[in-house]
């Protein structure tokens, strides 16, 4: 009998370890896998306060909350089943599927810049024909939802790609893990942002000297952290999409162009001090100038078959 429970509990502690050893190593897939997706991050991080601007400011929490319900939609129930049935059956197709996820990034980024450069702001003409603020408060939610997709099957992808040759069970569970993980980071951080300047005003109408000194601090920095989100933003997208296209060119053996820049990045790093840091900057520049060039081919590609189709006017004639 004796021997008999301790053979079980043997046994009980094997499967703990078994357990333990499966816990570690789906917390280690995550971090990977939500490492790897960090620069995706950061841009959606930049952009989702830009969809509350012009808005109440008791409405800023209820559109961030339905964004974020709707980017756990997107993650949970689209992204997630699709990850999983392209590992199983389409693996192949992942690192064209990022490449093309990649150029969208570039291009989304280059016309920022060529907007910018530009003075266009057809987005704002657009919002400006809402009629009501109900009506510009679901077109701002639905384009947001619309946006988050796109970053949002990056995210997967990437975090998928981190995840080859593991169980399917091992991967959904990651997957889920990574989607949440970084909605709540997102919108939380999104969330904070917005509301940065009410928490100034409340500060400094209702604090004493150090606190209303603190206030009107937050009230002056929110729009300099607003511009530079949106410039990190911009850059993170460069970054993002560059370095997943030059990776991409690299799985499928086109590697010219990734060996040339890892090898400018060695040559002037060399043994200097600061080598990582700056080996990973020469990595990000060379990928930033890779994203301009493709992402300006598409939108000058897009731009000349605008213009190549026909109005209205001259179709009917």
């Amino acid at each position: 009998m004796a021997s008999g429970l301790i053979a079980l509990f043997d046994d009980i502690a094997v499967i703990a370890r078994a357990a333990a050893a499966s816990l570690d190593d789906v917390a280690s897939a995550t971090a990977t896998a939500g490492t790897k997706a960090a620069g995706v991050v950061i841009d959606d991080a930049a952009i989702t306060p830009r969809y509350v601007a012009g808005l109440s400011p008791d409405r800023e929490l209820p559109i961030i909350a339905k964004i974020a319900a709707g980017s756990l939609r997107n993650k949970l129930l689209i992204l997630l089943p699709m990850s999983l049935l392209l590992s199983a059956f389409l693996p192949f197709a992942i690192t064209p599927l990022l490449m093309l996820g990649g150029s969208y990034l570039a291009y989304e980024a280059t016309e920022k810049l060529v907007e910018l450069a530009l003075h266009d702001h057809h987005e704002e003409a657009e919002l400006a024909e809402c009629d009501t603020p109900e009506e510009l408060e679901a077109r701002q939610v639905a384009g947001a939802i619309r946006t988050d997709l796109i970053l949002s099957a990056e995210i997967m992808a990437i975090s998928l790609a981190s995840l080859a040759g593991r169980g399917i069970v091992h991967q959904a569970i990651v997957l889920a893990i990574v989607g949440v993980a970084i909605t709540i980071g997102v919108y939380g951080a999104a969330a904070l942002v917005v509301k940065l300047d009410d928490i100034g005003l409340h500060l400094a109408r209702k604090g004493g000297v150090a606190a209303k000194e603190i206030g009107l601090g937050l009230v002056r920095l929110v729009p300099w952290l607003l511009t530079g989100l949106s410039s990190i933003g911009t850059a993170a997208m460069l970054w993002v999409g560059g370095g997943i296209l030059v990776h991409g060119l690299d799985e499928l053996g086109a590697d010219a162009i990734p060996r040339a820049i890892h090898d400018l990045a060695d040559r002037l790093a060399g043994d200097h001090i600061a080598s990582g840091p700056l080996e990973w900057l020469v990595n990000a520049l060379a990928a930033a100038v890779i994203a301009l060039i493709i992402g300006l081919s598409i939108f000058l590609a897009l731009h000349l078959a605008r213009r190549a189709r026909p109005t209205p006017a001259s179709a009917d004639a």
